[in-house]
């Protein structure tokens, strides 16, 4: 009698192993959302020096959207380091921008990020640009790319990049300058969703089998 338990219950136990493996499948499979748009910004550029030494000089950038920004990111802060780049024209200087330390052989210094904000979702980057200051027409110019390194909200885990162009009006030492920056963000976020999988018709096949399995057993029992 012992044997014939054993029997009936190998179909139940392979048929409910079967279905745990094709649950666990069902969970594999990652897609990304992605994000794509263009927004203008009015800008103030402060530019502080650091390590003159050095030739670096440390910049923030604020902006506040000239119109709504799709997901609320009307505003942004930009904190960055730059390095002073030779140039054969005296009425022109050059900057290239980094808010990574190291890119310019800084040791013990922040790292420093941007962030894009203004609603329940958030985006950070890392940026990577550069500048020219041309005394002459009293016109800053740059543009670059912001790496995107994760969000809040729908942003969450983020990743993708931000492209740039900038132009401000070049203000006296010690006061912001004003421009206007045109920023193209391209962003993507992880979502998982289930693979496709057969395990409805598995849990039903299980379901027949099972069934059959205990009204034959409950016959038997009846007729011993």
């Amino acid at each position: 009698m012992p044997r014939s338990h054993i029997a009936w219950l190998m179909p139940l136990t392979l048929a409910f192993g079967g279905l745990g493996l094709n649950v666990q499948s069902a969970l594999a499979q990652t897609t990304y959302g992605t994000y794509e748009f263009t927004a203008n910004y009015n800008t103030s550029v402060q530019i502080n020096p650091f390590n003159e030494d050095l030739g670096i000089i440390r910049a923030t950038i604020t902006g506040e959207s000239t119109a709504p920004v799709p997901y609320e990111l009307n505003s942004f802060i930009s904190e960055t380091y730059g390095k002073l780049v030779p140039t054969d024209n005296p009425s022109i200087t050059k900057y290239n921008f980094n808010s990574d330390p190291a890119a310019f052989g800084l040791t013990d210094q922040p790292r420093f990020s941007d962030r894009y904000y203004g609603g329940t979702s958030e985006l950070f980057g890392s940026a990577n640009d550069s500048a020219e200051i041309n005394f002459a027409t009293g016109r800053i110019s740059g543009g670059g790319t912001i790496t995107i390194t994760g969000g809040t909200g729908i942003f969450e885990n983020a990743t993708g990049a931000i492209t740039f162009t900038e132009e401000d009006e070049l203000a006296p030492p010690g006061t912001p300058s004003r421009g206007l920056a045109v920023l193209n963000f391209s962003v993507k976020t992880p979502r998982m969703v289930p693979e496709p999988t057969a395990t409805p018709a598995l849990v039903g096949i299980g379901g027949l089998g099972v069934g059959f399995l205990l009204r034959k057993h409950s016959r038997k029992t009846t007729s011993n």
